[in-house]
């Protein structure tokens, strides 16, 4: 078991980047940019990049719910119906992004997985093999305190003690200093509140996510406001949101240290080049990053496609509404798109409705943990917000009234994107014909 879990999570992720066939994709001319935590990729290789035959090339990133053997199968999935979509003077090349991300085995990707197919039944809270093993090479120099983490997981003790000293661990592996984050006004929340709270109010959004939480495998159901038993739950979504805390980060890094430069790079030996961006969750996040290193003036990015982005829908807005004076993080840079910016939402995204705003929300936020704070909203939950004149449509009219020729515009995909299992719900629910057609419509290919 163990050797097959290291197969598919192992060095996988590491730095450099490949070109070739693309083993387990099978569009052609496919290329692999493989990016590790800093952003760092092979030079070489971007060499054999620059020399794709293509006038259009396709660069999508995966999200943050992917080992590298479920990272191919999406790219091979989503890819496969674009030949045929595209007019016929348009010779596609395709680029998987892979970047160093986790994969939980109690989150089912629908058409990969079915709900527990991975997780083994009647783990509960506690973290199934696959997970662990993830986790030790997510964080490989803390051993020490995941060991801690799972035992107390597997044990989920009655006590507050217990709980305390959780919430100190998995502060420790999301490398946040007790004393910094208790005054950091950056830190969300969810890192610096009482973690009994923070555990509660998990436990509660799981179950408002639609999840089973049995208390033993024998059991149909649980209470929710019980004994403290039952706030482990809770506790391994604390885990949870600590990776995403990490990744989060990570994918500004890739995209605007990575992906950017290798993109500005290729754009100045093939100014024809038209490159079409695509990510998913928080490799939406990656590429839509990756802007801030395209130089003002090329023209080369022709469209930016985000499904389920698992960033602020405030990124693209020059004033917050609840800060006037401060713009979103990508203030701006929907100009260094030509063509639209096509942000994918759904009503069924559990991960960007429920868990996003709890993870973003900031200290000294004057709202409860559950209460719903738009400040703290995700794009891909109700697409760009405070950017005037983005149009909102449905992919329908998406589809078959075109897209804005520039800016950005809001596209809910909730008629496809909605099936999925708790904790989740739909975000993973990407690999459709239609928002391949609706790729090919923002970027200008179709017949």
């Amino acid at each position: 078991m163990e050797g097959d879990v290291m197969a598919d999570i192992g060095t996988g992720f590491g730095s450099g980047v490949g070109v070739g066939a693309g083993v387990g994709v099978g569009v052609a001319p496919y290329a692999e940019l493989v990016f590790d935590a800093d952003g760092d990729a092979d030079r070489g290789a971007q060499e054999a990049l620059s020399r794709v035959e293509a006038t259009d090339l396709l660069v999508f990133a995966h999200g943050w719910n992917t080992d590298r053997s479920t990272a191919t199968r999406l790219f091979d999935r989503f890819f496969a119906p674009f030949p045929g979509l595209v007019g016929s003077g348009v010779r596609l090349g395709y680029v998987g992004v892979v970047w160093p991300s986790i994969r939980f085995s109690d989150e089912p990707i629908p058409d990969f997985d079915s709900p527990g197919a991975l997780a083994e039944p009647g783990h509960g809270p506690a973290l199934d093999p696959r997970t662990r093993q993830a986790l030790a090479v997510f964080w490989p120099h803390r051993r020490a305190e995941l060991d801690r983490v799972a035992e107390l997981l597997e044990e989920r003790p009655d006590s507050v003690a217990a709980f305390t000293e959780f919430g100190a661990l998995v502060r420790e592996l999301a490398g946040l200093d007790a004393v910094a984050t208790a005054v950091d006004p950056t830190v969300p929340m969810i890192f610096t509140a009482d973690v009994l709270e923070v555990c509660r109010a998990l436990t509660d959004a799981l179950a408002e996510a639609g999840a089973a939480l049995p208390e033993s495998p024998a059991a149909a159901g649980f209470s929710v406001g019980g004994g403290l038993r039952t706030l482990w739950h809770g506790a391994k979504e604390l885990l949870r949101q600590a990776t995403y805390y990490e990744m989060k980060a990570r994918a500004g890094v890739v995209g605007e240290r990575g992906l950017g430069p290798v993109l500005a790079e290729l754009s100045g030996r093939r100014p024809a080049l038209r490159i079409h961006l695509i990510g998913h969750s928080f490799g939406a996040r990656v590429v839509s990053f990756s802007l801030r290193a395209v130089p003002d003036g090329t023209r080369n990015v022709k469209s930016l496609t985000l499904l389920q982005g698992a960033f602020s829908h405030y990124a693209f807005a020059d004033s917050l509404p609840h800060a006037r004076g401060s713009g979103g993080a990508l203030r701006g840079l929907a100009a260094r798109v030509d063509g639209p910016v096509a942000a994918c939402h759904s009503p069924y995204d559990s991960a960007l409705k429920v868990f996003y705003p709890l993870a973003s929300r900031m200290a000294g936020d004057s709202a409860g943990l559950l209460g719903f704070d738009e400040r703290w909203g995700a794009i891909g939950h109700d697409g760009v917000q405070a950017v005037p004149g983005a149009p909102r449509l449905t992919l329908d009219t998406a589809l078959h009234g075109g897209l804005p020729a520039a800016g950005c515009v809001s596209v809910d995909a909730g008629s496809v994107v909605r099936r999925g299992g708790a904790p989740s719900g739909a975000h993973s629910d990407i690999c459709h014909e239609e928002l391949a057609r609706l790729v090919v419509a923002a970027g200008r290919m179709g017949r």
